[in-house]
């Protein structure tokens, strides 16, 4: 009985009716789009990090990363033969490493020197496809060299300038190497173009002193879901060596995929408050428009639980009605964009460069978080309810009568 007075009721007034619906739905379609839009960018920015900065796996001398020392290097042949042997591996790049100081005319800047073998170096982190001006590093020039636009641009270099590279080699003497721009990069991650260097690691090998080895073995898998059965295999073939994730060697990253649903949370409880407002206002009209026929149906008998009930259960039938309108409007948009994607560069293009984000945004449907969303509107919208109704059962039926 209550359930087909309450349906009634929903559709006496279609204006306030629709008003309460499209809030749900519109409520509905900002968590998800929400959800969606952190998703998209956590998605790009795992992809990026994994695919053109540290790959999926890192393999160094323990002690390496503590100073870049360049006596601890690797045992790069049998490295290989194990990686040639161990499943789930689709490219490798072995790299020398050490931190130097730039100088040209203009000043100078400290970098990281990556000594680098073009062909397998572009398999792991695609560096060809990112060169803006110029070429990619020639085998068969030794004094070549790869910097990122930022640095270009903050050192006054372009294409054919001559730059001073200054470390320390193996023994720990400081050496120095002239060398000529041959390209110029540019990925979406800027703080990384302004510190890298590219050079072939025949050349930074030589002034190391290390010849045929290296110190660092960037691996990619074929699958991101053998991340950990590939790591767990490489340390028990080599425990005498550091072998991290990409989660390890960018922990940033791993931190903001990690806390992406708490700021979700943030904005989405903001938008449910929004719609609890909504949900109250227009409810709270609706009791106050039917005084007189809430009085009415007490005094013919209806109990206030009863009552209690039929408010709670008319802004049920709202909800239901809003939630698959607002699941529609999510998928399709969802959908719609993350094949176009949605350009932000015309406003935060550096800001986002500086974090290591693109400026395109791709969403993607939270699936994962459907239920969720799911009931926290239809909480929200019942919650909402809540003082509408004790309102509508505080009414006295002689004074409502009298309205």
């Amino acid at each position: 009985m209550n359930l087909r007075l309450a349906w009634r009721n929903v559709w006496r007034n279609r204006t306030r009716s629709f008003i309460i619906m499209a809030s749900v739905a519109i409520g509905l379609f900002a968590g998800l789009f929400v959800l969606g839009l952190y998703q998209g960018m956590m998605r790009e920015r795992v992809r990026t990090v994994i695919d053109t900065e540290v790959a999926h796996l890192q393999i160094h001398h323990p002690q390496f990363k503590e100073d870049y020392d360049p006596i601890f290097t690797l045992d790069e042949s049998r490295i290989k033969l194990s990686l040639e042997q161990t499943k789930g591996i689709k490219a490798i790049a072995n790299r020398s490493v050490t931190q130097g100081m730039l100088t040209t005319t203009t000043g100078s800047a400290g970098v990281q020197i990556n000594g680098i073998e073009p062909e397998k170096e572009n398999e792991v982190s695609l560096l060809k496809g990112k060169i803006q001006e110029g070429k990619e590093l020639d085998p068969t020039k030794k004094n070549g060299i790869l910097i990122g636009k930022k640095l270009a641009d903050k050192m006054k270099l372009k294409i054919g300038s001559k730059l001073v590279l200054t470390f320390t080699d193996k023994e720990s003497n400081v050496t120095a190497g002239a060398f000529r721009v041959s390209g110029i990069y540019q990925t979406i991650n800027t703080p990384l173009d302004e510190r890298n260097v590219y050079v072939n690691r025949s050349t930074l090998n030589s002034y190391l002193g290390i010849e045929n080895t290296s110190h660092e073995v960037a691996i990619l898998l074929e699958r991101d879901e053998d991340l950990e059965k590939v790591k767990k295999s490489l340390q028990d073939q080599f425990p005498d060596y550091s072998i991290k994730t990409w989660k390890e060697n960018s922990p940033e990253t791993d931190l903001m995929v990690s806390t992406v649903n708490q700021y979700s949370s943030i904005i989405i409880g903001i938008i449910m408050i929004a719609l609890a407002f909504g949900i109250i206002n227009t409810m709270l009209m609706s009791v106050i428009e039917r005084t007189r026929e809430i009085g009415m149906l007490t005094a013919l008998g209806m109990n206030r639980r009863k009552v209690f009930i039929l408010i709670l259960s008319e802004t049920m039938i709202l909800t239901l009605m809003g939630v698959p309108l607002g699941i529609l409007v999510s998928w399709f948009s969802i959908q719609y964009f993350s094949k176009v994607g949605i350009d932000i560069s015309s406003f935060s293009e550096e800001a986002m460069s500086s974090f290591g984000f693109t400026s395109m945004i791709y969403p993607e449907f939270p699936f994962a978080s459907l239920l969720m969303i799911m009931v926290i509107v239809t909480s929200t919208a019942l919650i909402s309810a809540l003082f509408p109704s004790l309102k509508a059962i505080k009414l006295q039926p002689a004074d409502a009568l009298r309205q």
